[in-house]
């Protein structure tokens, strides 16, 4: 799937603000699949809310990731996915030790460039959609990494600038691909 994109990385890191901006400039865009099941599970039972059982999360996850690419796959042009299947296969290898990222990452492939915001202190706030602090996200910030990198994607840090300065960059960076 060559187009569709993702971006990923720190949480916090303004992932949803430049996605909203691209979408904006009339590119298709998919929602973080962890925003959306967080906001199901707090208005039912809770039970697969990452911080009350990692590996009920990213099961449902990895399903809400798999449904969201085969839904993008008749769109033409980009398609940014805020956050992806990798990410949701690396928070199950994290919580349940099963090897997903490998076993989902080599079949379900994205654009080879995954772009990566950053850890960005000041722009960091926890929510209720996201009551993890600044230093859980770093460690999975890092586990991000890892996990695009054993899966050969390149990896392509966006730079602390405006949101508009970042979609700038992302769609440059595209056309030279």
């Amino acid at each position: 799937m060559d187009n569709h994109v993702v971006i990923s990385g720190c949480s916090g890191g303004g992932k949803s603000t430049l996605i909203e901006a691209l979408h904006r400039r009339g590119h298709a865009v998919v929602e973080e699949p962890g925003r959306r099941i967080v906001r199901e599970e707090m208005e039912g039972t809770g039970a697969a809310l990452p911080w009350v059982d990692l590996s009920a999360f990213a099961r449902r996850a990895i399903a809400m990731a798999l449904d969201d690419r085969k839904n993008a796959s008749a769109v033409d042009g980009w398609v940014f996915f805020d956050r992806s299947l990798i990410d949701a296969a690396a928070a199950l290898q994290h919580a349940s030790g099963q090897p997903a990222v490998t076993q989902l990452g080599r079949h379900h492939r994205y654009h080879p460039r995954v772009f990566f915001a950053p850890p960005w202190p000041e722009l960091f706030v926890s929510d209720d959609e996201r009551p993890h602090d600044l230093s859980e996200s770093m460690a999975e910030y890092q586990r991000l990494l890892t996990a695009y990198a054993a899966l050969g994607y390149e990896i392509d840090l966006l730079p602390r600038a405006g949101v508009e300065q970042r979609a700038d960059y992302i769609l440059a960076r595209l056309a030279e691909d």
